[in-house]
This record gives structure tokens, sequence and C-alpha cells, in this order.
């Protein structure tokens, strides 16, 4: 007689339509995405700004994600991934109850299916609505109102990140049309740039004293949070096919490959320019690489990640380092952390770029229309880079229009930007609370002349990206 084993192969909790596999990485990808915010950005965000703004936007960031998750589960996440109610949004509607979570996961508008449970999606699309919104605050670092931040983050949230979400992967109008978004380059990167620079518009500037020097108060801290972040995009990328599958193999090595080649030639150009590597603009060019390099991940080949790390390593550099001094509009927006230039502009290039290169046998592999190309392989595929500029026109100009009415909807209640004492002393009398004593924002007291001074020597040349006021001020081109 054969004993019955203990724990079946197949029984509630495995049930025949459970790919172990598949749920195992899925849920490991979104841990990886999540670990990107927390602690990855937390971190990020509290070493980069000056040590009196640590705590306020380690705050932010941490806020965000809590906020977001909560809203993500009560409405969030049906308005993206739901039935359709409008071309560019779906219905609203909890995703807490038992019967839906632990039944197959399905995005009703669209032919996907994964192999696991729908609580799996759930939380992998919630770590990238929540990253998408803590990037965003990386343009208004430094002055804007955390009581109105509060408030924003899930207007926002439903608002406007559910509609770029449900159009693009949901199953809207810019999936039916086959325009092509592989994990966030129009969804998560032009959207949190162009939402960041439009709300930066609206909070207004910073301090002149802060906007003009913004010493990072720990660089090594800020390489930690950094690390975090390149390491993460491995599930960012590679959970985008819903599957451990080849896809998902390619995303992560195009990934890496397009973030090392960025750095590399950021870094080049700042000695060339500036004459001196920077470790800020190393991070810079790691984070346009991979914003780049997302649209197209599993779609194009690794050769062409490169191509998409030199470009992104050049291009948001030229935009960052050279118009930004020219343009009236970017020198009088103050983005604290550049995210315009970081993600709106490295995301849509990584979007076109994807109508240009990607490959008819990748785009087989997970596309709605396995005949979808770029243009560098065959004419047919400029229809394809058409459709990728259209739908960064939409996400573009949706990104405009619903965060100034959010902006000017907070500012008839609370004041979108802090009153000038508090930001004159910053984390001390926004929470009470400070990072760490040190003296001064990353200076050093000098106790024979009484006083601060930069821990610059005035006979080195100040780093560009410490100095913010004077971004470019060095380059005529």
């Amino acid at each position: 007689m054969t004993a019955t084993p203990a724990y079946s192969l197949v029984s509630p909790a495995v049930p025949e339509w459970l790919n172990k596999g598949d749920n195992a990485w899925q849920m490991t990808a979104a841990t990886l995405v999540g670990i990107q915010s927390m602690p990855g950005l937390v971190v990020l965000y509290a070493s980069i700004v000056k040590k009196k703004w640590a705590v306020n936007s380690a705050f932010m960031a941490l806020y965000a994600f809590a906020a977001v998750l909560i809203c993500w589960v009560l409405v969030g996440f049906r308005l993206a991934f739901g039935d359709e109610l409008l071309p560019f949004w779906g219905k609203g509607a909890p995703a807490l109850g038992q019967k839906y979570l632990v039944h197959q996961a399905k995005v009703p508008e669209t032919l996907i299916k994964p192999w696991y449970p729908m609580a799996s999606l759930v939380y992998f699309q919630f770590t990238f609505a929540a990253i998408t919104t803590i990037l965003l605050a990386g343009s208004v670092l430094g002055r804007m109102n955390i009581k109105a931040w509060m408030v924003f983050v899930p207007l926002w949230l439903v608002f406007c990140y559910t509609v770029g979400a449900f159009s693009l992967w949901g199953g809207g109008f810019l999936y039916q049309w086959g325009a092509i978004d592989y994990s966030g380059g129009y969804v998560i990167h032009l959207s949190s740039g162009i939402s960041g620079f439009t709300a930066a518009y609206w909070v207004g500037p910073r301090l002149k004293s802060d906007r003009e020097r913004f010493p990072p108060n720990n660089v090594l801290l800020m390489l930690a949070g950094a690390g975090l972040l390149w390491m993460g995009w491995s599930g960012f990328n590679g959970g985008a096919p819903y599957a451990a599958n080849v896809d998902a193999s390619i995303a992560v090595i195009n990934t890496n490959i397009s973030a090392a080649t960025s750095l590399l030639v950021w870094t080049s150009l700042d000695v060339v320019f500036f004459g001196k590597p920077s470790v800020i603009g190393a991070v810079q060019g790691m984070m346009t690489g991979l914003a780049c390099i997302t649209p197209g991940a599993g779609l194009v080949q690794s050769w062409a990640a490169i191509v998409y790390g030199i470009l992104s390593g050049s291009i948001p550099w030229v935009s960052m380092m050279v118009l930004h001094k020219k343009s009236s509009l970017l020198q009088k927006v103050d983005d604290t952390l550049g995210v315009f230039h970081t993600h709106a502009v490295a995301g849509l290039l990584g979007g076109l770029l994807t109508g240009l290169l990607a490959e008819p046998d990748l785009c087989a592999l997970i596309l709605k229309n396995p005949n979808t190309r770029g243009a560098f392989y065959g004419s047919k595929g400029w229809v394809q880079f058409l459709k990728q500029l259209a739908a960064a026109t939409f996400v573009i100009g949706w990104n405009i229009v619903s965060t100034s009415i959010i902006c000017l909807g907070i500012n008839f209640f609370i004041p979108l930007r802090m009153p000038d004492d508090q930001l004159v002393i910053g984390d001390d009398a926004v929470h009470g609370e400070e990072a760490y004593a040190l003296w001064g924002d990353g200076e050093k007291y000098d106790p024979t002349k009484h006083g601060w001074h930069a821990s610059l020597h005035s006979d080195t040349a100040p780093s560009p990206y410490i100095n913010n006021g004077a971004r470019g001020v060095t380059i005529n081109l």
C-alpha cells in the first residue's frame, strides 16, 4: 500500500495553474523594486541634500511609500489594471478581497494571464507606483510643505499615475494601438520627470542660498542608496514579462549593460569639461542609463543596450549641463535633483530608441502584436516610432495638466511651499528632528578664522552638481 503524501503537489494552496518558479521570481522582483524605494531612495535622498534637509527628504520618500500602498489596494490597482471605464482609465475598486487575491492573476483588458495569484501582481505593480511618486519628489525637495505633500501623493497617484499605467499597460487605448513601454520608460520615468518639473514650477524655488549651494551631506551614503537602486533594477525590468522566462534574462543583462555604459560616458564628459570625475555625476549617469533602457529592456539586442547607454550618458548630460544654462524656463524652475533631465529626458529618449531598435523576434516573445519591430528592422518599423512619439505626447500632456490642477487645488487650502522661516532652519523647524550633529551643511569649522568656510578650498573649482545655480556655466557649445 502506498502512503498518501502529507502535502500533495496539487492542493488549495498549490492550484494547478500556479507556476511556483514564476511566482517566486515575481515576488522576488517585487521585493527588489520595493528595496529601490525603501531604503534605496530614502537613503539616497537623505544623503544627497544639505544636512538641514536630510530628515525631511527621507521622510517624503518614506511617507509616499506607505501612502501609495494603501491607496493602491483601496482603489489604485484596479484603476490601472481593472476593467475599462474609459479608454485611458479603469474602474476603480478595492483589491483586498480574498476571492480576488487568491485567484489566478489577469489583466482584464489584455491577453495577460500570469501563472501566479493576483496578490503577487497587485504587490509587484504597487512597487512601481510607489517608486514613481518618490522619484517625482526629487524635484521638490528642500522647500515643499510636508502637509501639502501628504495630500499631493494620493491625488497624484489616482488622477495621474493610474491613467498612464492603464493606457500603456492595463489595456487602454495606447496598449491597444501598439505603443511599447516594456517596463516604465513612459509610465514611470517620463511621468515622474514631467510631473516633478511641473510641481516644482507651482511650488516655487528653494531659498537663494540653498539653490546656489546644495552640497550632499554624505557622499558615501549616497552611493549606498544608488547601489540599492542599481541592483534593484534587475527586478524592475526583469519582472516586466510577468514570468521567469528567457525575456526576463535578456532584460536583466541589457539593464546592467546600459547603466554601466551610461555611467562611464557621463563620467568621461565630466572629466573632459570639468577636469575631474564627479561621484554625483556618476550617479546621475547610472540613473539615466537605467531609465533609458527601461522602455525597451527585453525588446532590444544587447549591442543596442550599449547604444542606449552611450546616448543616455550624453544627451541628458547636455540637457543638464548645457541646455539648462541656455533655457530661461529650465533656469526659472528649481528642479532640486534634476529629475527632468535624469528621468523625463532619459525616459523619452529610451521610448523613442525602442521605436527604432525593437528586435522582431524579441518583440514576438511577449507583445500582443507579434509583427512589432523598430524602424531599424524594416520600413514598417517607422510606424512604431511614430506610435512611440504619439504616446510620449499624451503622457507629457496629461502629466502637465493633471499635476497643475492638483497643485492649484491643494494650494487653495494648504500652501505648497514652506514659509521662509522654516526654509532657513530646515529639519528642526519642520519635524523637530535632525539627522546628526555636524558642523554646518557638509562644511567644516575653522577655529583660527572663527567662521564657517566651504570644505572645498577656494583654489579648487566647485563641482557643478554642488553649485546648482551654476549648472553648465563653464561649457560653451
